[in-house]
């Protein structure tokens, strides 16, 4: 057996409004995290997964890496929104390597793009349920021009660029890693900034994904219309329950307003799910991003879907160094999932 310097990388979401950064090591006892980080960034430099501003987004990740004083420059990071496609496609069973060269022309008819635009990676998931001669396999298209996007702005980061994952994907990662996934039909929804994730599980297979324009900014959006003040001032009215602007009361009906719209969502992505596996139930929602933490939403989603919601906990299963401040890292928690999802994954990773 070859013993030598593991193949580590650092996990880095960008998000449209805070860059998160983890460092794990993996240790014979387990995963340990070293380092994990945050900072936030203006709003429009990223929008709907794009760059808009390439240079004062690196120079963010710069300052995140100088300030966590990570010193290693292998990073993993991911995708989502619109420019990517991920679905379940049957096709004739094969071995991969024949699956390799044909895999272009199975994945002309499900691709929304011109072909030729795109990246394209699949992974066979094994005999299809309903027909002995067929494989189901997951097949993922990211189109190239926001690809090289992220490519080229980890490169002006200082950073090499060694993995491009999805959103989703990081999300299941770090999901498998710390909750008994046997047997069980879950939901993970990550409520970012302006961007929603959702990836349904059948055992331990993703069996439906979605990303949804919609996120925590609707709320800031709303207050802001309810209060007439910017968007940043009804961010910080938010947080602090400033009430010079609006009251209480209508601080939680703008709540109220935009988690309705966002289990309205929810509720639909379920409704397909049943529709293709109408014996199975999803007793368990786990949810991340910043909307894990509003009680309202957890309350509602949990009456309209009928399944238990619970924040996931993405360092359950990770050794903490003590001079780390716990009580830091239970409240950013449900914002680290997609980082430490991305921070587990290994240079030779397929």
């Amino acid at each position: 057996m070859f013993f030598g310097k593991k193949k580590n990388i650092i996990g880095l979401d960008i998000g449209s409004r805070t860059i998160k950064v983890a460092e794990v090591e993996e240790r014979k006892k387990g995963y340990h995290l070293k380092k994990f980080d945050m900072i936030d960034i203006a709003p429009g430099l990223i929008e709907d997964g794009v760059i808009r501003n390439p240079e004062e987004v690196a120079t963010a990740i710069r300052e995140l890496i100088r300030s966590s004083k990570i010193k290693e420059i292998n990073v993993a990071t991911s995708i989502g929104g619109y420019s990517i496609i991920v679905k379940t496609i049957n096709v004739q069973t094969m071995e991969e390597e024949q699956l390799q060269e044909t895999i272009q022309f199975e994945a002309e008819q499900y691709i929304p793009f011109d072909i030729n635009d795109v990246n394209l990676d699949f992974q066979i998931l094994g005999e299809n349920e309903s027909n002995p001669n067929q494989m189901s396999v997951l097949l993922v298209a990211a189109k190239k021009d926001m690809v090289e996007g992220y490519v080229n702005l980890l490169q002006m980061a200082g950073l090499n660029p060694c993995i491009i994952d999805v959103d989703a994907f990081a999300l299941q990662n770090i999901y498998e890693l710390n909750y008994d996934t046997e047997g069980e039909n879950v939901a993970l929804i990550e409520i970012g900034a302006n961007k929603t994730t959702l990836n349904i599980l059948k055992g331990n297979f993703s069996v439906f994904m979605r990303d949804v324009s919609s996120g925590c900014q609707q709320i800031n959006t709303k207050l802001a219309s309810v209060a007439e003040c910017s968007a940043e001032e009804a961010e910080g009215m938010y947080h602090s329950e400033d009430a010079d602007k609006i009251s209480t009361k209508e601080v939680a009906e703008a709540v109220s307003s935009v988690v309705n719209d966002w289990c309205t969502e929810i509720r639909r992505a379920l409704d397909f799910f049943y529709s293709t596996y109408p014996d199975d139930r999803i007793r368990k929602i786990i949810l991340s991003g910043g909307g894990a933490n509003i009680k309202k939403f957890r309350q509602i989603l949990a009456i309209e879907t009928s399944a238990e919601v619970e924040v996931i906990r993405p360092f359950e299963n990770f050794s903490i160094d003590g001079g780390t401040d716990a009580s830091y890292l239970e409240r950013i928690a449900p914002q680290a999932a997609i980082c430490t999802g991305l921070a587990i994954r290994r240079l030779d990773d397929k």
